[in-house]
């Protein structure tokens, strides 16, 4: 991790690597404080989503905190401020992505509430079918049950063509140059000003990138497998989602047998456009497994 952080923890957080069998990965680590008089109810391990970081998250650790969480949000493995290889995508195979996470579920001493945000959701996925012991509940967000849309299929090829032959930082020239990112195949929309933004993106490794974007293409339907799992699931999104249809975000509930929350005026991050419904609702799921 940096010294100098693009993103300043949020209040009563910090900043620091968390050290685990598989490495060290940045996190932000917010826990409910004893002087208010708030008791832990719980520990929360949440994923970002592709281009994403632990960051997009910020606005959710306050009022967790209050409902009595701990949570910590981790860049994966390349993403942001975890170290990663540049140009070896055998590293960001999504088998080893899921070890990391149990990994880091073990460095926290379990079990963890986990929460995974779109590509997190699906590499989180792959942990809990690798092994759910470390999980006491799994939520997706804005998380689908396989390949993205071909809309975004497109978008990702448009960032894939370019990392091919484009650095990182001629990268984010051209798609600020082309129009807002989430519309031309780059950076997602964030929370932070465009300096931010930018170290971030500078921060991901390309490797990563290329690997989990073809992933994002080429996930197969693995709810049935998931299903299987005795976990209590949670399956929640906004109103409207071009990643995922909400309708196939509805059925995929249904096959989950998951509680399901939808947030009133929120797309693709609800954690962003609507934290405070958000947290509410993912505490109120947590308070009914405690």
């Amino acid at each position: 991790m940096t010294s100098h952080p693009a993103f300043p923890p949020p209040p009563g957080a910090r900043a620091y690597p968390l050290r685990t069998s598989r490495g060290e990965f940045a996190v932000v680590d917010s826990s409910p404080s004893s002087a208010a008089g708030v008791e832990e109810r719980g520990v929360v391990l949440m994923l970002p989503g592709f281009t994403g970081s632990k960051e997009d998250f910020r606005l959710l650790h306050e009022p967790l905190a209050q409902r009595g969480y701990r949570v910590v949000a981790v860049d994966g493995r390349g993403q942001h401020e975890s170290e990663g290889p540049l140009d070896d995508e055998s590293a960001y195979a999504q088998r080893e992505l899921a070890r990391d996470v149990l990994a880091q579920a073990e460095a926290l001493g379990g079990p963890v509430h986990l929460v995974g945000h779109s590509l997190g959701g699906q590499i989180a996925r792959a942990a809990v079918l690798l092994d759910h012991s470390p999980f006491v509940s799994f939520t997706l967000v804005s998380s689908g049950p396989a390949e993205i849309s071909v809309s975004q299929q497109q978008r990702v090829k448009l960032l894939r063509d370019a990392l091919a032959v484009l650095s990182m930082a001629e990268v984010w020239e051209a798609i600020q140059a082309m129009g807002p990112p989430e519309e031309v195949g780059g950076p997602a929309r964030g929370l932070g000003d465009q300096d931010q933004l930018r170290r971030r993106w500078l921060g991901h490794s390309p490797a990563q990138l290329l690997a989990t974007g073809r992933q994002l293409c080429t996930e197969p339907d693995r709810v049935a497998e998931l299903a299987a799992i005795p976990l209590p699931f949670h399956v929640l999104s906004g109103a409207h989602d071009d990643t995922w249809p909400v309708a196939l975000l509805d059925d995929m509930a249904l096959r989950l047998d998951a509680h399901r929350t939808v947030i009133t005026g929120a797309e693709h991050s609800p954690n962003a456009d609507r934290p405070l419904p958000t947290a509410h609702a993912l505490a109120d799921f947590w308070d009914g497994r405690v």
